[in-house]
């Protein structure tokens, strides 16, 4: 969604769709200025056994900001992304990331699970992507 779309997150949903009581109750006590981070997004999900895409698509009904994404990507305020294109991208990096693109894009759920499998920073491997020139899409929570 753009900035032209903020706080109308809900129409990227079908009228009528509905949240989960306990996801709803559990986000809203988390938000903070009708702002969520993308982290704690992700802990409400894995504490109440939703999916990311679930949480995500609650948040947008809900219609709250994601904010802070874990790869730097959006929600930091007026600079809006923090990540900075990588120095130098290991080949073992560039390798996973170019064995994972899909349509020339990395998904964001390819770049938590390299970051895991490689035990390195999420950032660290949007940065290799800045680096690449590789976007980053879709974002697990349907933000971008």
């Amino acid at each position: 969604m753009t900035h032209a779309d903020k706080d109308k997150y809900f129409k990227k949903h079908p009228d009528g769709s509905k949240v989960d009581d306990e996801l709803k109750q559990e986000i809203i006590s988390q938000v903070k200025n009708n702002n969520i981070s993308c982290k704690k997004a992700e802990e409400i999900a894995v504490e109440i056994g939703f999916t990311l895409e679930e949480t995500g698509k609650a948040i947008d009904i809900l219609n709250i900001n994601i904010t802070k994404c874990q790869l730097g990507l959006f929600g930091y305020g007026e600079t809006k992304k923090i990540v900075q294109p990588a120095k130098e991208v290991t080949p073992e990096l560039k390798e996973k990331i170019t064995s994972a693109l899909k349509d020339g894009k990395l998904s964001c759920a390819s770049a938590w699970e390299i970051a895991k499998k490689l035990d390195v920073a999420r950032m660290k491997v949007c940065a290799a992507c800045e680096a690449m020139e590789i976007k980053i899409k879709p974002c697990q929570l349907g933000a971008f």
